[in-house]
């Protein structure tokens, strides 16, 4: 099956420290590749890979459950914790809740976690028939592009698959009934103006985390999709900053 242009995953072996990022819900690696990029070229090691199900067809992601998704984001984990001695975990929407999963199996294999507009439920109303729709009905219309700047795109599907949309429920309901096991450094990015993931799940997952390090930080000039948006760099850069604050704490 043909990829979605930029949906190919992105991979570089640099230093010792490794960051795994994760894109989300009916996205592709096209979202997160800039981000892996600024990381690489600042000596990290970086793996952006591709969910099951993603980056080719909405039909595919319906044949694939939240376990696929997962199971992709621990491989890869697994593999760059072979080549590296200290491993982040980041991730974007759906990437976000892959990644508090991640933290949550790995526990100190992780050394901190980085969240853009992470979900880890939904206030739709139409949520309660998930069950029940999923099985009639294919998919609903999609939630993707929802970003500010001009002439961005980033890669997703135009339609939601709702069978995957029902396993999204499952992992969520995982992850929230094992979120005091999150003890690492949080820094959680939220845009003011999301139309996709609402404001409570951020508020949520910081006041549940165990982490003593936490921190939130507003961005003002984006949508949903902010690792491309007008806010990018700040996650980056901000991003970055948090490694190196974390590694330079773990060498003294």
């Amino acid at each position: 099956m043909p990829l979605v242009p930029g949906a190919d995953p992105y991979s570089h072996k640099g230093g010792k420290v490794g960051v795994v990022l994760s894109h989300g819900f009916t996205g592709s690696p096209k979202s997160m590749k800039p981000w892996g990029e600024y990381l690489a070229k600042a000596g990290l090691t970086v793996e952006v890979p591709r969910l099951p199900g993603h980056g080719t067809r909405w039909q595919d992601m319906n044949a694939t459950t939240w376990q696929d998704w997962y199971s992709e984001i621990d491989r890869v984990y697994r593999e760059i914790a072979k080549k590296c001695d200290t491993v982040f975990v980041m991730g974007l929407s759906m990437g976000g809740c892959l990644a508090l999963r991640l933290a949550e199996e790995k526990g100190k294999g992780i050394a901190g976690v980085v969240l853009v507009n992470p979900s880890v439920h939904t206030e739709r109303f139409d949520r309660h028939l998930l069950p029940f729709l999923q099985i009639v009905v294919p998919s609903f219309p999609g939630i993707s592009n929802d970003i500010k700047k001009e002439g961005v795109d980033e890669g997703a599907y135009s339609k939601i698959p709702l069978k995957a949309a029902h396993s999204l429920s499952k992992l969520w309901a995982v992850t929230k009934s094992d979120i005091t096991k999150i003890n690492q450094p949080l820094l959680v990015y939220r845009s003011v103006d999301d139309h996709v993931v609402e404001p409570s799940n951020s508020a949520w997952i910081l006041a549940n985390v165990a982490s003593a390090d936490k921190e939130e930080v507003v961005l003002t000039n984006s949508y949903h999709v902010a690792t491309i948006d007008n806010d990018a760099e700040t996650i980056w850069s901000g991003s970055l900053d948090f490694v190196n604050r974390l590694t330079a704490t773990k060498a003294q």
